[in-house]
């Protein structure tokens, strides 16, 4: 048996790559504006970007951003095998960009009264990773 085998036989986990660009510039304090425009298909740059406009009290800037890494996390993931569910595990670094953007969305659709899209992206992110949604929350 493989180690990574599913036994519940739903879809396997997905891994994104290794991004060590962004990762590396934002690590050694550069700014995420600058980050995102030079890797703007980064969710770590946009993630951190939405995580600053929040702290800042900027909730609409930020869902914008979150939003902005959701979707470009989504197209990473589909080119990586991703069919629309299934595991996006918090543990593989690269996947973290992608968690921490849907995370910001759900918080910045919830503080600008988006029900819905709250509700959807908690579960979306409890449903990919259980760690990520405890550890972001």
């Amino acid at each position: 048996m493989a180690i990574h085998e599913n036994l519940l036989g739903g879809p396997p986990p997905t891994y994104l790559p290794e991004d060590p660009g962004p990762r590396d510039l934002l690590a050694s304090g550069a700014a995420p504006s600058e980050v995102a425009a030079e890797f703007p298909a980064s969710s770590l740059a946009w993630a951190q970007l939405a995580d600053e406009a929040f702290e800042a009290g900027r909730a609409v800037e930020s869902y914008a951003y979150a939003r902005t890494g959701y979707h470009r996390g989504l197209d990473s993931l589909r080119r990586n095998g991703w069919k629309g569910q299934g595991p996006v595990p918090w543990e593989h670094e690269p996947n973290r960009g992608f968690l921490r953007a849907l995370a910001a969305l759900a918080r910045a659709a919830q503080a600008i009264g988006e029900t819905e899209e709250y509700e959807r992206c908690s579960t979306f992110l409890r449903d990919s990773s259980p760690t990520a949604a405890e550890t972001l929350s």
